[in-house]
């Protein structure tokens, strides 16, 4: 795609990029000739990302470990994004974690931890892009929610809130950011095929894995393919995967009746789990 592609030459900060969604994001913008930089937390995951990236595209990405639930990280980070290269054309925040469960056995502290870095880690990051942002007068910033970010799911409770955060910040930040020429989306995937899932599978209430054995897991290359689709056509709403277009539609189509439907949900699944214990 080289010169062609509208990434060819565009400063892409991804946070969260050593996996997942997020090194799936660099591979192909990579092989679209963007410059990228990836954060994460462990150097050397990141340092096999950074590898594998360079293969795809041809050119070492920047690489940077940083905690984005740490402002100072943060903003060393960016700091470093721009004395190197510039100031990013495209932020997406990808960092994230989560821990499912039943809410009366999650501790607090996961809950704290998972809003640190789901939602403050994406203030964080966009907090520390703004104002270069603003004073070009360009830009573009792509937070991935989930589909629990606008969806009640058994089992999500300190995950979803923590999404559901990300989503109303976003809605907020495109609003105002829309006067400056700065371009938001959102990001709503679904269940993904990561070291994440894989994390949080045997944590998952007999319930919920039920529910969700009953959705389809799309590949990270698949969601990062719509998610670069999206961003090409200006979509502040980028819904991965026909399942996540369709619920995200009925829920709003449904209005309060979409919880009659979760509760027949997670009724069907407790019934199943029950005579799977007989």
């Amino acid at each position: 795609m080289g010169s062609q592609s509208p990434f060819a030459e565009k400063i892409v900060l991804i946070t969260g990029g050593s996996s997942g969604i997020g090194l799936a994001l660099a591979k192909q913008l990579a092989a679209e000739g963007a410059r990228l930089w990836l954060t994460g937390r462990r150097p050397d995951a990141l340092a096999v990302a950074g590898l594998e990236v360079e293969r795809a595209g041809g050119r070492t990405p920047g690489l940077f470990p940083a905690d984005v639930s740490d402002y100072a990280q943060v903003e060393a980070l960016l700091a470093e994004v721009v004395r190197q290269d510039g100031l990013p054309d495209l932020v997406i925040n990808s960092a994230g974690i989560t821990h499912p469960g039943y809410v009366q056995d999650i501790p607090v502290a996961v809950f704290h931890r998972l809003m640190e870095v789901n939602y403050f880690g994406t203030v964080h990051v966009v907090k520390a892009v703004l104002p270069g942002m603003i004073a070009r007068g360009s830009g573009h910033i792509v937070n991935i929610s989930s589909a629990a970010g606008f969806l009640g799911v058994f089992g999500y409770s300190a995950y979803g809130a923590s999404k559901y955060a990300v989503r109303g910040f976003s809605d907020v930040l495109r609003a105002e950011m829309k006067p400056y020429g700065i371009r938001v989306s959102i990001v709503f995937p679904p269940d993904t095929d990561t070291p994440q899932l894989a994390y949080e599978t045997p944590l998952k209430p007999p319930e919920t894995k039920i529910i969700s054995g009953n959705a389809k897991v799309m590949s990270a290359e698949a969601v990062a393919t719509a998610i670069l689709k999206g961003i090409r056509r200006g979509q502040y709403i980028i819904l991965p995967g026909f399942d996540v277009w369709l619920f995200y539609h009925l829920n709003n189509l449904l209005g309060n009746a979409v919880y009659l439907l979760m509760d027949w949900m997670v009724a069907d699944a407790r019934r199943k789990k029950f005579k799977a214990q007989r």
